[in-house]
C-alpha cells in the first residue's frame, strides 16, 4: 500500500505502477477531487474508490458517473475502509470468474470476452474497462432489451441511484468509438422508457 498526498503524485504513481484499487480523497491540496478522478479514469481502469464528505446524492450520482466503483463518506474507521475494499475487490474479481469466456458476434462486431477485446468490421475499439463490460453484456445478448435497472445491478454492481445518468455517459462514448450517435444508431439501440439493446444493422 503507497499514500501521497497530491493529486499528480497519484497520476505519477499510477501511471508507473499499475495498482489493484485506488482510494482518492477528495480533498487534495493541488486539484479538485473532481477533476483527478476523471484524470485517473484517463489512464486506468483499476477501481476506484471515493473517500468524500459531500453525502448528498447529486453528487454521489457525479463521482459515480465520472467513473467512481463505490464511494465512503467522512469520517470512517480503518475497518470500514478495509470492507470497503475487499468488497469491490471481490466485485471484480467475481466478474470476471462469473462471465464465460466466450466470443459474441453480432454483425460485423465481435467481442472476446476472454480476451477482453472487441473488433467492429475487423478494427480494435479502444474501450475502458467499462464500457467493454457494458458492451459484452449487450453483446451476449442479442436483440433482447435490457432494462437500465439490470445493467446497473449486474455490470456495475450498484443499484439505481435517483436519475442515474452513468450508463447515458458509457453508452455516448461507447456510440462515439463505434462510430454512430442516439440519433443515428447502428448496434446501439435505445428502447425509450425501457433500456437498451444490442442488434446487427439493417
Amino acid at each position: 500500500m503507497h499514500a501521497v498526498g497530491t493529486a499528480l503524485d497519484a497520476l505519477r504513481r499510477v501511471a508507473a505502477e499499475t495498482p489493484d484499487l485506488v482510494v482518492l480523497d477528495l480533498g487534495l491540496p493541488d486539484l479538485d477531487g473532481s477533476d483527478a478522478l476523471r484524470m485517473l479514469r484517463g489512464i486506468t481502469d483499476v477501481p476506484i474508490i471515493i473517500a468524500t464528505a459531500r453525502d448528498d446524492e447529486q453528487s454521489v450520482v457525479r463521482l459515480l458517473r465520472a467513473g467512481a466503483d463505490d464511494y465512503m463518506v467522512k469520517p470512517f474507521t480503518g475497518a470500514h475502509l478495509d470492507a470497503r475494499i475487499t468488497t469491490v475487490l471481490r466485485r471484480a474479481g467475481r466478474a470476471s470468474r462469473t462471465v464465460q469466456p466466450a466470443v459474441h458476434s453480432v454483425g460485423g462486431l465481435r467481442v472476446d470476452v476472454g480476451e477482453r477485446s472487441a473488433l467492429l468490421d475487423g478494427v480494435p475499439l479502444a474501450l475502458t474497462r467499462k464500457e467493454f463490460d457494458l458492451l459484452a453484456y449487450l453483446a451476449a445478448r442479442p436483440g433482447r432489451v435490457v432494462s437500465r435497472r439490470e445493467l446497473l445491478e449486474e455490470v456495475w454492481r450498484q443499484p439505481s441511484v435517483g436519475e442515474d445518468q452513468t450508463i447515458d455517459v458509457h453508452l455516448y462514448w461507447l456510440r462515439r468509438k463505434m462510430g454512430e450517435s442516439a440519433a443515428k444508431p447502428r448496434y446501439l439501440r435505445t428502447v425509450r422508457g425501457v433500456g437498451f439493446r444490442l442488434v446487427a444493422p439493417d
